[in-house]
């Protein structure tokens, strides 16, 4: 079997004005062979995916043949800001509109030669401040394609057009024309309608609804700038009894800096002196700052606090936990949820069926059925002006950045509006026990004797043969066996039996280290045996049995049994009901040890039900059933040793990711802590960003197919389509941006 290896392209698009527009590169890039493109408006960016090595440049020439620019992101670049830009525009464009709309609002103002002043006001406001609009539609028109610029500027240019016609070749240009001002359809014969105060006032509303959208846009990216400036750009090098201020990048792995009170910790490392709090709220979400010693790992971005740090580096500076969730935040930001997906469809066919129907409303009532071709054409930029569906467009990939945007200011990470999508349709939660509901630092609580050995050989063995493993019980094993000052060997031909314990032979014998299960296949659980395992189990504690193993002629025997214990997390029970508040019907724990232990943890957090003895394998199919009982149904783990279960369920959340490259690596999403509660908020505020696209959704098609029956039966004028479609655009926005507000759990639900 082969494997295609994929190559990703990041490019920055300038150009775009709307979400028909990401289209069309979208769908001009995926014609290249081996092309797998995704681009989005909301970030201004292409993701393309290539199966063989294709140069970028041909990638870049092809968005460039579609009309728009496109380059690889530069650090250095400056940002472009299109809301400054759009804001000139705004601007110059009102001050030009105000008299031009108040000379056609008050006839009484309506002095000698008015409509040639606001004719001279009008051009620059047609010209200039429309170009964006006229731009997009005269690019994408080479290139046999609408936009909703296109409907702008067919809108615009029929009235300016025939504004112009009225002036020069009707009678509306003669000195002493007036008209008074009226929300109707028709202000007289055809040669007398000029509408210039429509073109100012659409020109100038709708610049000032993509101003808006500018500034939510660059609004919603703030969490990776935030990021981005998180990072310090200097660290206090430490090298032979001498400090010196060197740039981040010139640490390497190895290398000792200082930190002292309140500086930024440079880059990713272990401490070795020194003792302090450190604020890591950026990366963790975390308020209350977190004490670090000699030993301890700390982060980059990280804040110290009151002590001073030596630090040795473990990663360089583009390696960091901060720069891994940097890109996390940006890829899962370029992604498109279904609903944006939908949405990039509807608009693709939607505009040009909308040019189609106002053209034939220009055209066939006037040669078929009669009337005046103003009151037509006033129709058609009626309907061209209200059929934009801006509002739509641009409600859901505000709506998804946003959301992304708030998990990432609590310490949640999700790759991509379609994991937050699917979060919001979550009904069922499986848990892994170590590590997600108990603190995975389990102690040894005991050590009972069997055979003919004392306890002390017991742990001897124990640790010879776990020492290769890093599963939290082995290393407590360990761990306990150096506090005892036990002397043990590195165990040789040491092999794990996964969900089971390991095997390994130890100054020549072979011995074996496992739970419960792994007793009765090895059949030395004897009778005694098992009534010391179920008196272990029975209050929640989890067994280790060592002893030899069957070998040969050898039967093989059991040695001792060590109980090791687990601490329940101080906020399981509360996480567990918040998890039940957000709508989960079922929570399910999954573990490896005994089913009286996973039962004794289950009940004491209020967990629906547990299921023990289960192998990896076991717990995909556990996961399978209740994908198959429930639909959607979501998995928590370490992204480790529960990784094949993350990966089939609809979506797989990892626990305390900061610092686990396999956990971010690994999940669908990644919480930076091990802050249990903090999935519960996830799904509340996932559901929350849902029913804002949804809301968003509806009023959008609401809206415009009740103006479009309105302008169909002639009971709709310009003012009211400029209105309604800034208003709405507006609208969906300010509702987007509402998930960006206090990142507190309470402001999610």
């Amino acid at each position: 079997m082969t494997t295609t290896q994929h190559t990703s392209v990041e490019l920055d698009i300038d150009g775009m004005t709307c979400a028909s527009c990401a289209a069309r590169i979208e769908k001009k890039l995926n014609k290249v062979d081996g092309v797998t493109a995704s681009v989005n408006y909301a970030t201004e960016k292409a993701r393309v995916l290539t199966d063989a090595p294709i140069p970028v440049a041909d990638l870049i020439a092809v968005v460039e043949q579609a009309g728009y620019h496109a380059a690889l992101p530069d650090p250095e670049r400056p940002e472009v800001d299109h809301a400054a830009q759009l804001r000139t525009r705004v601007i110059v464009s009102a001050v030009l509109a105000v008299p031009v709309i108040a000379l056609a609002m008050v006839p009484g103002w309506q002095f000698a030669g008015w409509q040639w002043v606001s004719l001279a006001l009008t051009i620059p406001v047609y010209v200039w401040a429309a170009w964006p609009f006229h731009r997009s539609a005269l690019v994408n028109a080479r290139h046999g394609a609408t936009t909703m610029d296109t409907l702008i500027s067919l809108g615009t240019t029929a009235a300016f057009g025939w504004s112009l016609f009225a002036l020069f070749f009707g009678h509306a240009g003669m000195i002493g024309y007036t008209h008074p001002f009226e929300l109707t359809l028709q202000r007289g014969t055809g040669e007398g309608s000029i509408y210039f105060e429509a073109v100012a006032a659409i020109v100038t509303f709708l610049l000032l609804g993509r101003w808006f959208e500018a500034r939510s846009k660059a609004k919603a990216g703030e969490a990776v700038r935030a990021l981005l400036q998180l990072g310090a750009t200097e660290a206090t090098l430490l090298r032979g009894g001498v400090e010196t201020r060197v740039p981040v990048d010139f640490l390497k792995p190895g290398d000792e800096f200082v930190v002292r009170p309140g500086e930024k910790i440079a880059t990713d490392g272990e401490v070795v002196d020194g003792d302090s709090a450190v604020d890591a709220s950026m990366v963790t979400g975390e308020s209350v700052p977190v004490e670090k010693k000699k030993g301890d790992t700390v982060f980059a971005g990280t804040v110290n606090g009151e002590g001073a740090l030596e630090i040795r580096v473990t990663k360089v500076a583009g390696d960091t936990t901060l720069a891994r969730i940097i890109r996390l935040v940006k890829e899962a930001q370029e992604q498109k949820a279904p609903t944006q997906r939908f949405v990039d469809v509807f608009a693709r066919y939607y505009t040009p069926a909308v040019t189609v129907v106002a053209l034939l409303i220009f055209l066939i009532p006037p040669l078929f059925v009669g009337g005046e071709w103003s009151q037509w054409l006033y129709r058609a930029c009626v309907l061209l002006i209200i059929a934009c569906p801006c509002a739509l467009v641009i409600s859901t990939p505000v709506s998804i950045v946003a959301g992304l945007t708030a998990l990432a200011k609590r310490g949640v990470l999700v790759k991509g509006g379609a994991h937050l999508e699917s979060i919001a349709r979550l009904k069922a939660l499986a848990v892994d026990k170590t590590g997600t509901i108990t603190e995975g630092k389990p102690q040894v609580q005991g050590v009972e004797i069997v055979g003919r050995v004392v306890d002390s050989e017991v742990l001897r063995i124990a640790a010879a043969i776990d020492v290769h493993s890093s599963h939290p019980l082995a290393k407590a094993i360990v761990e306990h066996a150096h506090n005892r000052r036990i002397d043990f060997p590195r165990g040789e031909n040491y092999q794990a039996r996964s969900g089971r314990g390991a095997e390994g032979v130890i100054e020549g014998h072979a011995y074996f280290v496992g739970n419960h299960r792994f007793t009765h296949e090895l059949g030395v659980c004897s009778e005694e045996i098992e009534r010391r395992l179920s008196a272990i189990e029975s209050k929640g504690q989890s067994v280790i049995v060592v002893g030899h193993r069957p070998h040969g002629d050898c039967a093989g025997e059991a040695l001792g049994v060590i109980e090791v214990g687990d601490t329940v997390r101080t906020n399981a029970a509360e996480a567990i009901r918040a998890l039940h508040a957000a709508g989960i019907t079922s929570v399910v724990m999954l573990s490896g040890d005994n089913q009286r232990t996973a039962d004794s943890i289950a009940k004491q957090v209020g967990i629906d039900e547990a299921r023990g003895d289960l192998l990896p394998a076991d717990k995909v199919a556990a996961v399978k059933a209740l994908r198959e009982k429930h639909g959607s149904v979501g998995m928590v783990g370490d992204g480790v040793n529960d990784a094949p279960a993350l990966a089939t369920a609809t979506i797989g959340i990892a626990m305390g990711g900061v610092g686990t490259d396999a956990a971010i690596e690994t999940a669908d999403v990644t919480l930076m802590t091990d802050d249990l509660g903090k999935i519960a908020e996830t799904i509340r505020l996932g559901r929350r960003t849902l029913g804002i696209i949804r809301f968003n959704i509806t009023f959008a098609l609401a809206l415009k197919a009740i103006f479009l029956v309105l302008t169909l039966i002639g009971h709709a004028s310009l003012w009211l389509a400029i209105l309604a479609d800034t208003g709405a655009t507006l609208l969906v926005v300010a509702n987007s941006l509402r998930l960006l507000r206090s990142p507190n759990s309470h402001a999610v639900g």
